[in-house]
C-alpha cells in the first residue's frame, strides 16, 4: 500500500493543473468567441492537451463551460456571502465593492463570459440563478435592510443597491472596449476604486443633520 500512494497523490496534483489549464483556456475561448462559437478543439490547442486528453476530464463542451462559469460565480459570490450584520456598514459594503473590482479588473474575461450568458437567457445557469442565487441574495438584502431599519444607512432598496453595485463594477470588463475609448488615459485600479466607492457610498452615509 505506502508503495502506491506517491502515485496517486502525484496523478491528483497532474489532474488538477490539466484542469486548471483546461478551464483558463476554456475561459479565454469562450468569452471571446461565445458558447456556440467555441470547439473542443480550440480549447484543447489553446491549453496544449491533445482533444482525447481534455475529453478524459470532460466529456462534452458544455460541461466545459459549465464548470468555467461555476468557477467564476463561486469567485463572485464569496466576497458577498461574509456580508456581516454586525460589522459597520459602510465599511462592510466597501470592502465588497473594492473586491467586485478587483476581481473585474483582474479577470475581465469572466465578467464577460458571465454577462454573455445573461444575455441569451442563461440556458446553463437558470436552475442557479432561481436558486442559490436567489437565496443569497435574499439573506444579503435582509441585512442591509437591518441597517437601514436601524437607521446605520440612509433609506436605500436593497436589491437595487446590489443591482448598481454589480452593474458598475463589471462594466470595467463587459463595456472596456468603450472605457478605453474614452478615458483620456488608462484607468487604474485604486483611481477606479476611489470613484466608484465615492458615487455608490457618497449617498448611503447617514447625515449628522438628521
Amino acid at each position: 500500500m505506502p508503495k502506491t500512494s506517491p502515485p496517486i497523490a502525484k496523478k491528483t496534483r497532474i489532474q488538477s493543473q490539466n484542469q486548471q489549464l483546461i478551464l483558463d483556456a476554456a475561459l479565454d475561448a469562450f468569452s471571446t468567441l461565445g458558447f456556440r462559437g467555441t470547439t473542443v478543439d480550440q480549447i484543447a490547442a489553446r491549453c496544449g492537451l491533445s482533444k482525447p486528453n481534455l475529453l478524459y476530464y470532460f466529456r462534452r463542451k458544455e460541461d466545459i463551460y459549465r464548470a468555467v462559469l461555476e468557477r467564476t460565480l463561486v469567485a463572485w459570490l464569496a466576497p458577498l456571502q461574509i456580508l456581516d450584520i454586525e460589522a459597520d456598514p459602510i465599511s462592510e459594503l466597501e470592502r465588497y465593492i473594492a473586491a467586485k473590482l478587483e476581481m473585474t479588473f483582474a479577470n475581465p474575461a469572466a465578467s464577460r463570459l458571465f454577462a454573455n450568458e445573461i444575455l441569451h437567457g442563461a440556458p446553463h445557469i437558470s436552475d442557479f440563478l432561481n436558486g442559490p442565487l436567489r437565496q443569497l441574495v435574499n439573506d444579503k438584502t435582509r441585512i442591509i435592510q437591518s441597517w437601514v431599519a436601524q437607521g446605520r444607512i440612509a433609506p436605500v432598496d436593497p436589491l437595487h443597491l446590489l443591482f448598481a453595485i454589480w452593474a458598475v463594477t463589471q462594466h470595467y470588463a463587459d463595456f472596456g472596449t468603450q472605457v478605453d475609448a474614452l478615458s483620456p488615459r488608462p484607468l487604474t485600479l485604486d483611481q477606479t476604486k476611489s470613484a466608484v466607492l465615492n458615487i455608490l457610498l457618497r449617498g448611503l452615509k447617514v447625515s449628522d443633520k438628521q
